[in-house]
């Protein structure tokens, strides 16, 4: 029981003392060194490089989306045979603005 007043007496005489100038300034300057440092911002397409898996794969969807948009404004012809089998009633996407000419 002893033990424990002694241990209760070192606590209490070290909450008494406050710590030096120099060992705080120490103890602050060490912690500076040891943390991270911040990461150097990455542009927006590195970034999105990256989430993509990589240049390789950047440029297969942006050539995907490219062909997408040529292939739907084009409508090769034997595409077009294919959407009416399939689609008999054509629906407008893009309708055209004669309608605003007509009295």
């Amino acid at each position: 029981m002893s033990e424990m007043n002694d241990l209760d007496d070192l606590f209490a005489l070290a909450r008494a003392e406050e710590p030096s100038p120099a060992l705080l300034a120490r103890i602050l300057a060490d912690a500076e060194a040891v943390q991270a440092k911040p990461a150097p911002r990455r542009s927006r397409w590195r970034f999105l490089s990256v989430l993509l898996a990589g240049a390789g794969a950047f440029g297969g969807m942006a050539t995907a989306a490219l062909a997408g948009v040529w292939i739907g404004m084009a409508e090769p012809a034997p595409l077009a045979a294919v959407t009416e089998a399939f689609l008999p009633d054509t629906v407008d996407l893009i309708p055209t603005y004669e309608f605003l000419a007509e009295e």
